[in-house]
């Protein structure tokens, strides 16, 4: 009951400690007025007469104290039977209902004189706030570990690139002619995941946009994420904004220039001497040309315009005035993969119709075969450089490791077995630098939750653990429909005892569940070419075997926690709808 404390104390809300006339208040035992020790001699949040009898205790010898929730709560006089006291007021009964154990706020007991109730003490608000922690208190009491996380974050571009000095070395001696108003080579840049290819590429590129500021040369690079930004048309759009942009911005302080050189003239003809302009109608001229380029200058929307109408206007942007551009693609193999070859075939013949630019392209990619399948005519002209990046070594994960350690962290924040704990995982995975950083992080913000001084081995295996199964998630999350009920198929049988299973069990259940949500039934050719792709990914392991005279089969196994990967696939809308995915198990035995 609302009100009643363990020890059989019946605990409640204020109630008045006066009456009218002075008449005190009965109870069906002893009553008398009980003071809160907390507040001052204040009783129930009204104040109590210098005449009032002393505290009483109560039978059990509980005396009055504030609930949890910061109200003051008074001790009935009578605990034996549990009932409220009645407070007569001009023959109206004011009191507590036991059984509900509440009072309706502001109903109170008045005195000849009227108590003025102070609102807070009504709500039992306390001025001793001071101890009360919130939700984020205790995980900031905690020293950090970190002294810049950024550091290790995959965007951020050091300034320093260890191990990959060759490569930058290349890089920077064929797009030096940039700054010299040549065109460039297009260069090809090839490696696997991790392997400091964008990074050393968007180093370069700082460095060359710095000193072509310095040596004044007009010098752009423009980065475009192919693996976001992967059809033609988004890639021409998205580079004629950004110089549509430019061009705006200079036009802007060319007119300001030239306002400022109009207004002196007004003052004094004398001075546009020395200027390109020979009259002030010249200078006039000049500025209403500019403002009508600027008008001109329409952004490209990310759809609904004819692709030739994207090019002309990326076209007529870039050539406004004398400048080198090299576009940098990262993931070039994802716009060919999506879109073909149209996008780098026409980017790469702009230069024979530019008259005051000129283009470069910087591909990376991660598919070393990816050439294969251009046209060779964009093939021969689009690798003129080619620069390979070559896997770290577990030595050379850990001189990255330490670099960015000593920035990252704050000074003896890891132990020594930390590093080359991270390296080694990562070298296992192709040397993949971007894994090992992730690795290091993770440690150090599992180190930090748990509130540790350091960052120690038990650290990094726990990352191990949790990054392996958000890949896997990430993996799963994103795979087609089609590939998700295969996926579910194999879960299916593997969850029912059913280990080894080979292609035909997966593809009985594989029809049961596309018929049970409305899905096209693939052919069993395709849902093997499935199978393959989930083992290609790391999802499956499915292994080729000899059936003798009945042929050869595939017999598949989990390579991924299944539980995890069964909780991301349900929650797909469509597999969602599954209900009761059991009967399907029994389809195995079917044919």
């Amino acid at each position: 009951m609302a009100g009643d404390t363990s020890d059989g104390t019946d605990r409640r809300g204020p109630a008045a400690a006066d009456t009218a006339d002075g008449a005190t208040a009965a109870s069906d035992a002893e009553s008398a007025p009980v003071t809160d020790p907390g507040s001052d001699g204040e009783t129930g949040g009204a104040d109590v007469r210098d005449d009032a009898p002393p505290e009483v205790e109560a039978d059990d010898g509980a005396v009055d104290e504030a609930d949890p929730a910061g109200t003051p709560a008074e001790t009935s006089a009578d605990t034996s039977t549990g009932s409220s006291a009645d407070t007569s007021v001009d023959g109206d009964a004011v009191g507590g209902d036991d059984a509900a154990g509440s009072f309706e706020f502001g109903s109170r007991a008045r005195t000849e004189t009227e108590v003025d109730l102070d609102v807070d003490e009504v709500l039992g608000e306390d001025d001793d706030d001071e101890d009360s922690t919130g939700l984020f208190d205790d995980l900031l009491s905690g020293e950090p570990i970190f002294e810049n996380k950024e550091v290790l974050r995959p965007s951020y571009t050091p300034h320093e690139l260890p191990h990959r000095n060759d490569q930058i070395n290349k890089m920077a001696t064929i797009l030096v002619s940039a700054l010299r108003g040549e065109t460039p080579s297009n260069i090809l840049i090839y490696g696997k995941t991790g392997t400091g290819k964008t990074a050393s590429a968007k180093f370069v590129s700082q460095e060359l946009e710095s000193t072509s500021q310095k040596y004044d040369v007009p010098c752009e690079v423009e980065y475009i994420n192919c693996e976001v930004t992967d059809t033609q048309y988004r890639v021409l759009a998205q580079l004629a904004n950004k110089f549509i942009e430019k061009n705006q911005t200079l036009i802007d302080d060319r007119l300001d220039e030239l306002r400022d050189l109009r207004s002196r003239a007004t003052e004094d003809p004398a001075a546009i001497a020395g200027t390109e302009f020979d009259a002030v109608a010249a200078l006039d001229d000049r500025i209403a040309d500019l403002e009508d380029d600027r008008e001109e200058m329409e952004e490209v929307p990310m759809t609904g315009w004819p692709t030739d109408r994207v090019y002309s206007t990326f076209f007529d942007a870039v050539d406004y005035h004398e400048r080198v551009v090299v576009i940098m693609l990262d993931e070039i193999d994802k716009l060919v993969e999506k879109s073909g070859d149209d996008t780098l075939y026409n980017l790469s013949r702009m230069n024979s119709e530019l008259e005051n630019s000129r283009i470069s392209i910087m591909g990376i990619s991660n598919d070393l075969k990816f050439t294969d399948f251009l046209d060779p005519r964009v093939k021969s002209s689009l690798g003129e450089e080619e620069i390979v990046f070559p896997p770290y070594d577990a030595n050379q994960l850990r001189d990255i490791l330490q670099h960015r350690s000593d920035t990252a962290f704050k000074a003896d924040a890891l132990t020594e077995d930390v590093i080359p704990l991270c390296a080694a995982f990562a070298a296992q995975e192709h040397g993949d630098a971007r894994r090992a950083l992730d690795l290091l992080r993770t440690a150090g913000e599992l180190a930090e939750r748990s509130q540790a001084d350091l960052v120690e081995e038990s650290h990094v295996r726990q990352a191990q653990d949790k990054i392996e199964l958000d890949r896997v998630v990430e993996v799963v999350r994103t795979l087609p429909t089609q590939s998700k009920i295969v996926l579910f198929s194999i879960i299916l049988l593997e969850k029912n005892g059913v280990h080894n299973v080979n292609t035909g069990e997966v593809f009985n259940i594989y029809k049961r569940l596309c018929e049970e949500i409305d899905a096209d039934v693939l052919t069993q050719r395709r849902v093997t070419d499935l199978i393959s792709e989930l083992d290609m990914l790391g999802i499956v392991n499915a292994v080729v075997v000899s059936k003798g005279r009945y042929g050869r089969t595939k017999e598949i196994s989990l390579s991924v926690p299944i539980d995890e990967t069964e909780a991301v696939l349900l929650s797909d809308s469509r597999l969602g709808d599954i209900e009761d995915a059991q009967p399907f198990v029994q389809a195995r035995f079917d044919n």
